[in-house]
């Protein structure tokens, strides 16, 4: 089921980055090949950007991933290390499950207003970052647990044997 789902938000990731790209191949030849540019070319790729990354960054990009400053944790020992790990999930993760509801509220308090050529609803624009504070809670507390129980202590870019 997981496996699914991993391949579902990858679908979905890839889809809005080729809408990305069509919607600025678009614009590319709305404005230097016929010399009208089409101002919701411009929105809709801001939005489609914005899309991208927050959605990527949620479920798309694995942790292993993304940007990390591994010196100390390369050079510490095997229970620093998991003190290390449990502390700056602790600190992500909550910090991220304790701006939700703050931001749930926003986001779909922006819903009155719309963007300013398409009117596509702010809260829709901004919905991913929502799904990227959960995602960032579960897979933190994720983590937590797994320090816990001795994983995922491995030197950085190395991955376990």
């Amino acid at each position: 089921m997981l496996a699914l789902l991993r391949r579902g938000a990858g679908a979905l990731g890839a889809l809005l980055f080729a809408a990305l790209f069509l919607v600025f191949v678009v614009q590319i030849v709305a404005r230097f090949g016929f010399g009208k540019p089409l101002p919701w070319t411009d929105e809709m790729a801001v939005v489609l950007y914005v899309w991208v990354i927050l959605w990527s960054a949620a479920f798309v990009v694995p942790e292993r991933e993304h940007v990390m400053f591994d010196l100390l944790w390369n050079a510490a020992g095997r229970r620093t290390r998991r003190v290390m790990r449990v502390v700056s999930n602790l600190m992500v993760g909550g910090l991220s499950a304790w701006a939700l509801p703050a931001t749930w509220d926003y986001v779909t308090f922006m819903s009155r207003e719309g963007t300013p050529v398409l009117n596509v609803p702010f809260s829709l624009v901004f919905l991913p970052f929502v799904a990227l504070l959960a995602a960032l809670a579960l897979r933190c507390a994720w983590n937590v647990l797994e320090a816990l129980r001795g994983r995922g202590l491995e030197d950085a870019g190395v991955p376990a044997a």
